[in-house]
């Protein structure tokens, strides 16, 4: 039986532990806090007065790609002969007619079978 002495014993090493880990994770989350910090001044003192503010924007002309042309007649060519091979490919994947089962049989019979192995094995343990 556990006496009151070990109980307060096992809540002291507790409140230690939980402590103890509150106290890492504190430090942990201070010392990422001051990484973050140290990082942003770093880089505001690098980009402070070196790098000139742009006044005015320059505007990057355009330049339109030649894009070459498809006959109409090689175009209507390309596109049969696509529709062509996908409704080829759909001939090929037409769904089988849905048969209907026979009888529950067989299903039921699986159930009794199983049933009875249950029973079995348990009153080969000793459990019934």
């Amino acid at each position: 039986m556990v006496t009151m002495a070990e109980f307060v014993e096992g809540l002291n090493i507790t409140a230690l532990g939980v402590t103890v880990v509150f106290a890492v994770l504190t430090i942990l989350a201070l010392v990422l806090y001051f990484v973050g910090w140290l990082e942003r001044r770093l880089i505001d003192r690098e980009t402070s007065g070196k790098v000139p503010i742009p006044t005015k924007v320059e505007e990057v002309p355009k330049v339109e790609e030649a894009k070459p042309e498809i006959p109409p007649r090689d175009l209507a060519v390309i596109t049969a002969a696509i529709l062509a091979y996908t409704a080829e490919k759909t001939a090929q994947l037409r769904p089988l007619p849905f048969k209907r089962k026979v009888s529950d049989s067989w299903r039921l019979y699986g159930i009794q079978t199983t049933m009875e192995d249950v029973e079995d094995f348990n009153y080969e343990i000793g459990k019934w």
